[in-house]
């Protein structure tokens, strides 16, 4: 789970309702007043995040020139549900995104594409849906495929915990709510977080909706590797960027995919699963410069797991 440090959005942060043709999802959204000469960029959260996720990233990023978009992806907090457990597959997630990316084009253009950990998984298949639509992809904290370790061991258990329930959303409901109440909450308290953000974790979390984070462990415990298929896009600009103390994903696995796709591949010091939350200003400063150079058609220096990028990058 991410978790924002603050909720405070400025005035150059607003939220909208991107509307598609296969439905509204929340958003939140910054850039320039005018006429922007720089494409926009379409940022994705992970698994029981949202949009709230790259709120200390979306003003620096949109001062940079463009318009930048972070969304609730679908059944996530503010954005409707899925009508059925099949609207999570990550198809369907994908082409959501999709459909995003053709709304808040810039002039007919194409959209930089950003996904964390399990919105990362989401944007690849995206990416390879539809190549066309996008300008460059960068996989923030974010693996080949399925999860493993200490984290699917926890999906497992909410997959246990959830199972008997069924399908019926309602106790689906009543189970998450559980959830919240027994074990999250207690355990955000004691991790000091403030009061204001504890009550937005349990709105977000009441919000979600249960089938969608049933759904989406699945996804995230089965998702095949397609790191190959993504490498044949050659002409996609790709980065891969993780926490140098990544507990999702190591490092060495998403430092191996990175090669795997020819990436560019950029460990951030002092973090682990969420830079854009942990390390704000670098990882809007690494996402900028990727994005400057994505346009121009230019290549950035290869830069291994272990040469971090100063916080002033």
């Amino acid at each position: 789970m991410s978790t924002p440090r603050s909720l405070r959005m400025s005035q150059h942060v607003r939220p909208v309702v991107v509307d598609t043709p296969r439905g509204p999802l929340a958003a939140l959204t910054a850039g320039p007043a005018g006429i922007s000469e720089r494409q926009a960029a379409l940022l994705v959260p992970g698994y029981t995040g949202s949009k709230e996720d790259f709120l200390a990233v979306i003003e620096p990023l949109g001062a940079a020139g463009r318009r930048v978009v972070a969304i609730d992806m679908r059944g996530q907090y503010q954005s409707p549900p899925a009508p059925s457990a099949a609207g999570y597959q990550l198809d369907e997630l994908a082409s959501d995104l999709v459909a995003v990316a053709t709304s808040v084009a810039v002039d007919a253009g194409r959209v930089h594409l950003v996904g964390h950990s399990f919105g990362g998984l989401v944007a690849r298949h995206a990416a390879l849906a539809a190549p066309s639509a996008f300008l460059s992809l960068t996989l923030l904290g974010s693996g080949p495929g399925a999860i493993g370790g200490a984290r699917a061991a926890a999906l497992r258990e909410l997959l246990d915990f959830l199972a008997p329930a069924g399908s019926d959303t309602d106790q689906l409901a009543s189970k998450i709510c559980q959830l919240w109440t027994d074990r999250l909450r207690p355990q955000a308290e004691a991790e000091g977080t403030p009061q204001e953000v504890i009550e937005f974790l349990g709105e977000r979390t009441r919000l979600s909706s249960p089938l969608g984070l049933a759904e989406m462990a699945r996804q995230l415990l089965n998702c095949a590797d397609r790191t190959d298929e993504l490498a044949m896009l050659e002409h996609l600009p790709k980065l891969v960027s993780y926490g140098e103390n990544d507990d999702a994903w190591s490092p060495d696995v998403q430092d191996m995919m990175a090669k795997r796709l020819g990436a560019e591949r950029i460990s951030i010091p002092g973090t682990a699963h969420s830079p854009a939350v942990e390390a704000p200003e670098t990882t809007a400063a690494i996402l900028t410069a990727f994005w400057n150079r994505a346009e121009r058609g230019g290549q950035l220096p290869d830069r291994a797991a272990g040469e971090h990028v100063r916080d002033d990058a």
